[in-house]
């Protein structure tokens, strides 16, 4: 069954594919389902700009769709970013700007006040009859500096321990742990009470 992702972000696209396609699920991005508009993510919470991002491709396309909103918080930042993770450092940041600016909010601060977790709402809709909101978070703390070269975003600076950052693991590794992975976890159980 086609499943609209409400993305164009490749790295999410990936990750999703690896773990809806088992499912007979064909996730397939805006681009890929032809719709190319920019949404306004104006929710206070990651579980509101997720079902904004749903509703806005629902409403075009009539077609099973799955939105995310994710990212980064911080406790010694106040839960920073937050849902502005993806424009943390400006409109048009790179990923090394946003870890840059992190990194620099959390220059001489140690350790234990380095607690952080990636969040992910996602937000699916069937059809006009059934839609589910679920969410999912991985725990780790902040590095002191970029390590590994997979994953993308903030993966590098996210340790999950004194060694590994999320950049660290390969995909399927990632993919056990993952914010995303949980929250696909308990929206597959829940799609599974309803078949």
């Amino acid at each position: 069954m086609k499943l609209i992702i409400a993305s164009n972000n490749a790295g999410k696209i990936k990750e999703f594919k690896a773990m809806l396609s088992p499912l007979g699920y064909e996730p397939i991005s805006m681009k890929e389902a032809g719709i190319n508009i920019d949404i306004a993510e104006d929710g206070d919470t990651f579980s509101e700009n997720a079902h904004i991002k749903a509703k806005a491709i629902y409403d075009i396309a009539h077609t099973p769709v799955l939105a995310d909103d994710s990212g980064l918080s911080i406790e010694f930042l106040g839960g920073a970013p937050g849902i502005y993770s993806a424009r943390y450092a400006g409109e048009n940041a790179t990923n090394e700007d946003r870890i840059n600016k992190v990194l620099d909010e959390l220059k001489g601060v140690d350790k234990p006040l380095r607690n952080a977790k990636f969040v992910c709402a996602l937000y699916f809709i069937r059809d006009d009859e059934y839609e589910l909101c679920v969410s999912g978070e991985c725990e780790g703390f902040i590095g002191e500096e970029p390590i590994g070269e997979n994953g993308f975003g903030y993966d590098p600076i996210f340790m999950i321990d004194d060694d590994t950052s999320m950049a660290c693991l390969d995909d399927e590794e990632k993919n056990k742990i993952s914010h995303r992975a949980r929250a696909l976890e308990k929206l597959v159980e829940e799609l599974g009470k309803e078949q």
